[in-house]
C-alpha cells in the first residue's frame, strides 16, 4: 500500500508482528531512529528501550533488547533478543528483574560485562514501564 512501510519484529523465538505503518521509531544504540515509507536502506544495532508504531491514528509500543534493524525496499526488518507489548511490562517486573540484575556476580571482567548488560536492559524496561 502505498504511503505506508511494512513492518517485521522476528525474535529468536517467534515472528512477533507483521503489518504495515505509518511511522515507527526505534531505540538505536547511539539514540532513536524514526522511519517513514521511502525511507533509505539503512542497517542498525537496537539499543534496549522503546519500539514506537504509528498507523491510522493508533499507537502501538513494545520493549525490545538489543538486536539489529534494517530497512530495505519499503520493508524495516527488527531482529531484537525479546520483543514485549507495552500491556505486558509491569513496573513489579521490571523493578524484580533490576534487583535479580543488581545481584549478579561481577568478580571476573567476563561477569562483569554480563552484569553491566543485564542492569541497562533493566533499566531501560524499568523506564519503558513507568512511562505506561
Amino acid at each position: 500500500m502505498a504511503g505506508k512501510l511494512q513492518i517485521v519484529i522476528v525474535t529468536p523465538e517467534k515472528t512477533t508482528l507483521d503489518q504495515q505503518a505509518e511511522f515507527v521509531a526505534l531505540p538505536l544504540i547511539d539514540g532513536e531512529a524514526g522511519f517513514l515509507p521511502g525511507a533509505a536502506p539503512m542497517i542498525g544495532r537496537l539499543g534496549a528501550g522503546e519500539l514506537r508504531i504509528r498507523d491510522g491514528g493508533k499507537e502501538e509500543r513494545f520493549f525490545v533488547d538489543g538486536g539489529f534493524a534494517q530497512i530495505e525496499n519499503g520493508v524495516l526488518s527488527v531482529l531484537p533478543g525479546q520483543s514485549i507489548p507495552a500491556a505486558d511490562v509491569t513496573l513489579t517486573a521490571a523493578e524484580e528483574a533490576l534487583k535479580e540484575a543488581l545481584a549478579l556476580p561481577a568478580d571476573k571482567p567476563e561477569l562483569n560485562e554480563v552484569k553491566q548488560k543485564a542492569v541497562a536492559i533493566a533499566r531501560a524496561q524499568k523506564r519503558f514501564a513507568e512511562k505506561s
